[in-house]
């Protein structure tokens, strides 16, 4: 069959869409760009938010307009969580939690004649971190790797352990062997992902941590760029922050997820931290590796959250050394603590004070990217270019976006040294130099 996969969500759900569609092509299937013309559809969907459920209700719709007949498969967190909902649309033929994805192959080859399936199994029972081997996301540069999947934390607001479940890792023979055919395959960037990455290892017989994993990695594999996904603050310890400092693969990059600045929402919300430990991270990090670009995750509107609590948690990001911050409003979600909570938040009131810590966060990036000008950096140089310049595109080793000046000879799928002159609407512009064979601390 001709088959038509769609994605919402995180790295790690496109990296299973990625690793499905492996699958689905060595079944003989052909895989086929979204959104077709196809024979079936597949919906890897997304439930963070009530916003990506809505999400994903409308590509069902949509695929139901536009696709005819074709039936339609939903997998995914929102397939995991909420079944019913997604039971109920029109041209459903299959809804399959995530732990059906390594069995897709079995489940699209017996289709209902008519009706809906759903086979939903308890992720609190899953063992394995499903990661077959995936040489990289459609249309993405670098390859991305899963190592590990599900998260053991309760945090107040967070349906995701229910979706995916107990944390579990991936072998550190297998993530080295996947290592290397990733390197074979050419691939000059791999972003090691998971659910709750920094858990990585602790699952294990025998038990290791992800620092081990990476002083491993760069022993035996020791080319290229590798970057980690998000990372919980407690578990960016001391001998992490030394292995970025001495590493020449690992990019200087880190994203934190800080959620609220005021101590009194980050205890409601079951977060491990306080404000002064997240403060002390920051500056340490910062001052250990200077060109670090640190990113972290901010929730406007928790409930119960007052002015001042939202009023320190944006003095709390604007004195600190961030290089960006992604803002999420509050979302109710049902079987969450959170959302019996007293004191929810006017969506209005929401929306404003996401909206300020936005127009912060354009701030930060900005701040942070004019440091660089006129300094050497990493950049990988991604295939596509600039609709409007006509430039090549890439990112630095420190997540910078750059555009890069140019003769036709730029190496696409390397990384090349980039002096940049300029920001331009948030990018650096600069002229590329000869191909970058390590990432260095000093090009970033």
């Amino acid at each position: 069959m001709r088959i038509s996969l769609a994605t919402l969500g995180c790295k790690v759900n496109h990296h299973d869409s990625a690793a499905m569609a492996e699958l689905l092509r060595k079944e003989g299937h052909e895989i086929v760009p979204f959104p077709g013309p196809a024979d079936l559809y597949v919906v890897n969907t997304c439930t963070v938010t009530a916003k990506t459920d809505f999400q994903s209700r409308q590509l069902v719709r949509r695929i139901r307009r536009s696709g005819g007949n074709a039936p339609v498969v939903v997998t995914g967190c929102y397939a995991q969580t909420n079944p019913d909902d997604l039971a109920a649309l029109e041209g459903v033929a299959l809804v399959l939690g995530n732990s059906e994805k390594p069995r897709l192959n079995r489940w699209i080859a017996d289709l209902p004649a008519k009706g809906t399936v759903i086979h939903v199994e308890d992720m609190e029972r899953e063992r394995d971190c499903f990661s077959p081997p995936v040489a990289g996301i459609p249309g993405r540069t670098r390859a991305f790797l899963k190592i590990q999947d599900g998260c053991d934390g309760r945090c107040s607001y967070c349906i995701v352990p229910r979706a995916r479940g107990r944390s579990r890792s991936l072998p550190p023979d297998e993530v080295h062997r996947r290592m290397a055919l990733l390197s074979g395959a050419g691939f000059a960037e791999t972003v090691l992902t998971g659910i709750h990455l920094g858990c990585y290892g602790e699952d294990l017989d025998p038990r290791t941590n992800l620092l081990d994993l990476l002083r491993g990695i760069e022993e035996r594999e020791g080319t290229g760029r590798l970057r980690l996904s998000s990372i919980e603050p407690a578990e960016v310890t001391g001998g992490l922050v030394s292995f970025w400092k001495t590493s020449s693969l690992l990019c200087h990059h880190v994203h934190i997820p800080l959620q609220s600045g005021s101590d009194a929402v980050l205890g409601r919300m079951g977060r491990p931290y306080d404000r002064a430990f997240f403060r002390n991270l920051v500056e340490s990090l910062v001052d250990a590796v200077p060109d670090m670009a640190v990113g972290v995750d901010v929730m406007a509107g928790f409930p119960g959250e007052t002015e001042e609590d939202f009023r320190d948690t944006a003095a709390l990001l604007r004195e600190l050394p961030i290089a960006y911050f992604h803002i999420f409003p509050y979302s109710k979600r049902p079987g969450t603590a959170a959302s019996s909570f007293a004191g929810h938040i006017r969506e209005e009131v929401k929306k404003a004070r996401a909206a300020e810590l936005r127009t912060l966060s354009v701030e930060k990036r900005t701040a942070f990217a004019v440091k660089f000008i006129g300094k050497p950096l990493s950049v990988l140089v991604e295939g596509k270019k600039d609709g409007e310049t006509g430039e090549f595109r890439g990112f630095s080793g420190n997540y910078i976006p750059c555009l890069i000046r140019g003769r036709g000879d730029v190496p696409v799928g390397r990384a090349v040294t980039v002096i940049p002159e300029e920001l331009r609407g948030g990018v650096l512009v600069g002229q590329a130099a000869a191909p970058a064979r390590r990432a260095h601390r000093k090009t970033p």
